[in-house]
């Protein structure tokens, strides 16, 4: 198939460095256990933070993990836009998660937590994401897991 004209093949040279400060590691998440100032935000679902859907060598939750799926954070009757981030910031008050504590957020591929963070900042929260997520807690057998 031949491509019209005005697509064009353009390479350019970039470099990508990470900002790892925005980063934890799962060391990080195990010693933030230990710390009443920090608290996990889990975003995947329901059914993945209870154990019930598997997704891992083993499945459940972070312990202390507090859950809000990213999902409830979109609108469904406005394009799935973001609800105004004061309905947001009360959703994560009745859900545990405020401003009060440092915020570890995560999911299973830090692909939903990626959002979770962008809203976090834009509450003023000190958040931080947990790039490894589920996919790493899950399938070592020596990090603690609840149900």
């Amino acid at each position: 198939m031949q491509r019209p004209r005005h697509w064009q093949q353009i390479y350019v040279d970039y470099s990508v460095k990470i900002n790892e400060s925005l980063l934890v590691s799962k060391e990080d998440v195990l010693a933030s256990l230990q710390d009443e100032e920090s608290i996990v935000w889990d975003a995947r679902a329901p059914e993945e933070f209870n154990g019930t859907k598997v997704t891992a060598l083993r499945n459940g939750h972070i312990p202390g993990a507090k859950n809000l799926d990213w999902i409830e954070l979109q609108d469904s009757e406005n394009d799935l836009r973001l609800k105004p981030l004061p309905q947001i910031e009360q959703l994560l008050t009745e859900a545990g998660i405020s401003d009060a504590k440092r915020i570890i957020t995560h999911c299973q591929t830090h692909h939903r937590s990626g959002l979770t963070y962008l809203v976090g900042k834009a509450l003023g929260y000190d958040i931080k994401a947990y790039d490894g997520s589920w996919s790493e807690w899950g399938n070592d057998p020596e990090t603690p897991i609840e149900k």
